[in-house]
Formats: structure tokens, sequence, C-alpha cells
């Protein structure tokens, strides 16, 4: 159902993987995820070795948070993002690369994973594992079946349909034989025998790297799937793979039999169980027409954007926006010494004149947003009904079934900012259900 397919713009995908050097100093925020935000285990003043517990966890839906570097806490506090709202971040200053001894630093593959299915959850919690598609959905809660239901089928989202970024698909190049190990240990984990890794066909490298690699891997079927975003979206790519439909929300993917996990985070649930690596470090994508060098940079958590930018030749003359992610469903960012963070997949830097923005005008009625969107959804209706702040209507029309993909906004003739006024209308709509949702709960 709908979907565009904008310029792919995959200006990096054959450049590998380079490890940027280590930072001096990185600022680490304490919500890099769905859910509570982390609280602090340090203060200013501790020392902290790599890989060691920074920030613990506050509840269900939350995740750990580990040093990136060795170093001195300088800082807990407000600190400004990448879209200029100040919210608490740890900052270290590094003093060389000491390490926790208990992780295993070896590129030496594992294999066999002699872990009860609790303990696998129970390690991946402790790394601090997140979507790193840019979800940053805590993996721990999503491989966690809620009573009541059953998991079928394990899939692995290898699309990467956002314009522009490659860091799933050089991660599904350089580290394959790891990424099948993480498969397995997340079919074990959630007590499933199929797997489906799910790969758009401008991929063909990574289809048969990993196909090779599967056919020494019992129930993992590589699965080459139509070039169309969001095929990547979660929804979509269950439906492209078993021909299952997700209900609306609160419904959910495991509603369907399906637990889906990103490519970059299947690879990081194998560090973190076979190596006790913590996420500490991810592939970004630093890329634009503009850049003198795309890059695939292996970054540490805190690393500032800038620093990868200078990596890439530094930011260009003509430089409109630096993006958060990729063009469709990224933000634009005001500050460019923010912090690199979990689900941060890569940062497009767009030109003056592609970044600009076109005069809106009146809509037109063509209904080429509604033919576009992935969900089914009217999403002029759901703007305009937003403008007029008529927050039942919307509610009822499924707004928070919106993906925020914005297909929508790039087929308007118009320049209508829909996405703008439906991501107003769908944070709006959330906040109102979870007071109606608080306000109904028992009191304690």
């Amino acid at each position: 159902m709908g979907g565009v397919h904008p310029s792919e713009n995959k200006l990096s995908r054959a450049k590998a993987i380079e490890a940027l050097p280590l930072p001096e100093v990185v600022q680490i925020p304490l919500a890099q995820h769905i859910g509570a935000p982390a609280t602090a285990v340090v203060a200013k003043g501790d020392k902290v070795l790599t890989g060691q517990l920074i920030a613990e966890a506050t509840g269900f839906m939350s995740a750990n948070i580990h040093a990136p570097i060795s170093g001195t806490v300088q800082s807990v506090d407000l600190q400004p993002n990448g879209q200029g709202v100040r919210q608490m971040m740890i900052t270290i200053k590094r003093e060389g690369d000491e390490w926790v001894e208990t992780i295993d630093r070896s590129t030496e593959l594992v294999k066999e994973c002699t872990l009860a299915p609790q303990e696998i959850i129970a390690k991946i919690k402790a790394a601090g594992i997140v979507g790193m598609g840019g979800a940053t959905f805590p993996t721990q809660v999503k491989l966690s079946v809620p009573p009541g239901k059953k998991a079928e089928c394990l899939i692995i989202n290898g699309v990467e349909c956002e314009p522009y970024l490659t860091s799933d698909h050089r991660t599904m190049l350089e580290h394959g034989e790891e990424l099948l190990v993480g498969v397995t240990i997340l079919m074990k984990a959630i007590g499933v025998r199929k797997a489906y890794i799910g790969i758009e066909n401008n991929k063909p490298d990574a289809i048969a790297h990993l196909r090779s690699l599967a056919a020494a891997y019992a129930g993992v079927e590589v699965v080459p799937l139509k070039v169309r975003y969001p095929q990547g979206g979660e929804k979509q790519l269950i439906a492209a793979v078993t021909g299952r439909q997700v209900p609306p929300p609160p419904a959910l993917p495991i509603d369907v039999g399906a637990v889906v996990c990103n490519a970059s985070t299947t690879y990081a649930v194998y560090r973190a169980v076979q190596k006790n690596m913590p996420l500490i470090e991810r592939v970004v994508t630093i890329t634009g027409k503009g850049l003198k060098e795309p890059k695939n940079l292996l970054t540490r958590m805190g690393t500032p954007i800038t620093t990868l930018l200078e990596a890439a030749g530094g930011l260009p003359e003509d430089a409109g926006k630096v993006i958060n992610g990729g063009p469709m469903m990224g933000r634009a960012m005001v500050n460019l010494a923010s912090p690199v963070t979990k689900g941060c997949s890569g940062v497009t830097v767009m030109s003056g004149r592609d970044a600009e923005r076109k005069t809106a005008g009146q809509c037109m009625k063509c209904a080429k947003c509604v033919e576009a969107c992935p969900m089914g959804l009217e999403p002029y209706y759901l703007s305009k009904m937003t403008q007029k702040k008529n927050w039942d209507e919307i509610e009822a029309q499924m707004i928070t079934s919106c993906i925020e993909c914005g297909c929508c906004q790039s087929t308007c003739p118009a320049y209508l900012p829909l996405l703008d006024w439906i991501r107003l209308g769908k944070q709006t709509t959330m906040g109102i259900i979870r007071a109606r949702m608080a306000a109904a709960a028992p009191k304690k």
C-alpha cells in the first residue's frame, strides 16, 4: 500500500566501514531510547572505564548506558541536543583507552550460545541494546513476549530504504557471519525456528553474501524485496515478508506472530551476548552530494557530529541543512556539536538549494498524499484537523497509525507541510490518550 520511490543517492554504498579516531570529549544523553531516561550512576570527578555502566535503566521501558571511552566525568547536567533542546547528559574527558576486563575485544567468531532464553534477554538488557534503525525501542522489551502471545517468526530488517544511508548495508557485507549468529541468538530468545532477513533488491551484493552464509544456518532465509520507500517500516516489512497485516495501535507485530529487529541491532546483539560488549559504538553514514568524501564511520557514542563532518572533508560552503538521519524521516539539526547517539544511523548534509522549502500553496484535492500513504490514512485531512485542533476527530481517524515516513509531504504538488502538522497532531493526541489512561488507572 502506498509508498514512493525517491532518488536513492547511496553515495557511500561502496565505502568500507572506517573506524573514527577516539574523541577527546564525549557527551552521553540519558535519553537515547524510547521510554524513561536512564538514571546516572556516576558523578562529576568519577573515573570510568570503556564499557562501564554510567546510567541505569529506570523501569521496564528504558535502557542502560555505558561509557564509550575511559576517563573522568566532567559533569552530569543539561546540554543542548541536535535540535537545541537541553537534556541531561554525562560529559566524559578521555584519558587513555582502558576497558572493563570482562569485554572480549577480539575478532574471533563465537558461534555457540549455551544460554537459556531469559539469560540471553538479560544480557541484551545489561548491554543497553536498542533498535538502531532509528526507533530506539529497548530490545529486551521487544524480545519479552507478553503472556498469551506467541512469536512465530523473526524478521531481520536489512531494507535500509531511507535515501543516502548505507550503515546497515555495510554492516551486512562486513559482519555477515556475526549477524547470522545474532539471528540464531534472537531465534533462541523468542523460541522460533524460522527467521527472514528482508533486503531490498538494490543491495544485490548483500543479498548474495548473506544467502551464501545463511545456507549453514537452519531456518534462516534471505528475502529480496521490491525497492519502495518505506519498505523498511516495521508493518510494511511484515506485510511484504509474511503477508500479514498488523492491526492499528495499540496492536503490535507480536499480535501477528512477528518480532522485527534491525540488521545493525542484530549485530549488536551478537556482540553483547557472545562478547559482553555493551552498545558503545555504531556505524554512522556521513553523506551528502556536497561532501568531499561520504563515509561509513564506526563511531563511539557521544562523539560530536562536527567530528564526523571533519572526517568527511568538512561542512560544504553551500550546506543548507544538516539532518540527523536521512532526508525522509530525519530531523534537521541546529547544534552540530551535539553527540552521536544509539539511534543515529546517519548524518545527511543537504545543499542550500536542496534544503530550501518551496512556498506552500492551496490544497488541490488531488489525493496524491492519500495514494502515497503506506498506512492508508488521509494526510491532508489529518493536517487540516490538527490546524483546527480537532483532537477527537484526528484520534478517530487513526492519526496514531502514522509512521511519520514523509511520503505525503514529498508528493504534495502544493508543497504543504503535511508531515509537520501531522507530527504535531500525533504527539498531542498521544498525550491526550496517555492522560486519559492515567486518569482511568486504579489509584494506589
